[in-house]
């Protein structure tokens, strides 16, 4: 059974590939690759929040400063794409291990609430740094070449780039949650005094986890940057972390596809609101539909609240049960 299990898994993973390979002929790519972008950055977030039981309300921290410290690179020091991509992740690390230190000795509400804290200071400090360039942000961010051969100006060339780098950074999340490691992670969200007695160090895994988990929304944080051509405060605001939260949240806390499902759902509603409003308002002669691409918060948040009410394991989570598949436990 649990062969089969696996096995099906393993199917629906080359399903989903081989549609993400045909996908830039029939969508935008440029939008595909901000949905990809995304679905790392939740898939990172739930990483922590997911398997390790750690809500994070400094994530956009990670994302936001492996933009700026990768646009840097590219724009103002000229390093390659490969170069540029390491400084982004490598900063995220670096400010996540500092973050995780003050913090992961602390539980519950006051484990988040400093994360929260310390990554205000981080916004401040980057509305204030010169090399940021402040409200206006960096612009014009070259995407170059990789390996200085294939040229990244061709979207189609680009999201194929983009594709293997969010490819790996997910098997990178499904290795970590499925090996030694990844078990005494769930160990701990699911009863930390136990953990302790068995002998675990649960501080140093904790912060293992926050650290990996920063390196890889940095990761995407980086690659936004070098898709889009730009990194602004928006990154690095509180907002950032929640939207993450909500991505995870609608998609599925603790599952796998959740948090892609998820980021697809909000960064899609976002995108396409507007687009959506003035076809309905067409179509039907009544204005106020012009107002959605104006109001996607709103459309965002009762989406949430509706998730919150009738699905609490998120739309994965409750698929799984339904099929019996994944025994998930309600939060």
């Amino acid at each position: 059974m649990a062969n089969k299990k696996i096995a099906n898994k393993k199917f629906g993973y080359a399903i989903l590939l081989l549609a993400l390979l045909a996908a830039p002929f029939v969508m935008y790519p440029v939008l595909l690759m901000k949905l990809l972008c995304f679905a790392l950055f939740a898939c990172a977030f739930n990483l922590l929040l997911g398997f390790t039981g750690l809500l994070s309300f400094g994530h956009a921290s990670f994302f936001g400063v492996a933009a700026y410290v990768c646009g840097y690179a590219l724009q103002t020091m000229e390093l390659p794409l490969e170069a540029g991509l390491a400084a982004g992740v490598l900063g995220a690390a670096a400010i996540g291990g500092l973050m995780g230190l003050l913090a992961v000795r602390r539980q519950g509400i006051y484990f988040t609430m400093i994360t929260l804290a310390l990554a205000q200071m981080i916004y401040f400090i980057c509305l204030r740094v010169p090399f940021t360039h402040g409200e206006d942000g960096l612009q014009g961010v070259p995407r170059g070449k990789l390996f200085g051969l294939l040229d990244l100006s061709s979207d189609l060339n680009m999201y194929y780039v983009t594709l293997a780098i969010v490819v790996l950074g997910f098997a990178l999340i499904v290795r970590i949650v499925h090996s030694p490691f990844g078990q005494v992670l769930k160990a701990i969200k699911e009863n930390e005094p136990r953990a302790i007695s068995l002998g675990y160090d649960v501080a140093k895994y904790k912060l293992l986890a926050f650290v990996l988990s920063a390196g890889l929304a940095g990761l995407a944080g980086a690659t936004k940057t070098v898709v889009l051509g730009f990194a602004t405060l928006t990154d690095v605001d509180w907002t950032m972390s929640g939207l993450v939260v909500l991505m995870t949240l609608v998609g599925g806390l603790g599952t796998m596809l959740g948090p892609v499902l998820g980021a697809v759902i909000v960064i899609a509603l976002e995108s396409r609101l507007g687009d959506l409003g003035a076809f309905l308002a067409n179509s039907t002669g009544i204005e106020w539909f012009n107002a959605l691409g104006e109001s996607s918060s709103i459309v965002t948040g009762f989406i949430f609240v509706i998730c919150v009410l009738a699905f609490r394991r998120g739309i994965v989570g409750e698929i799984s049960a339904w099929l019996g598949r994944t025994p998930i436990k309600s939060a």
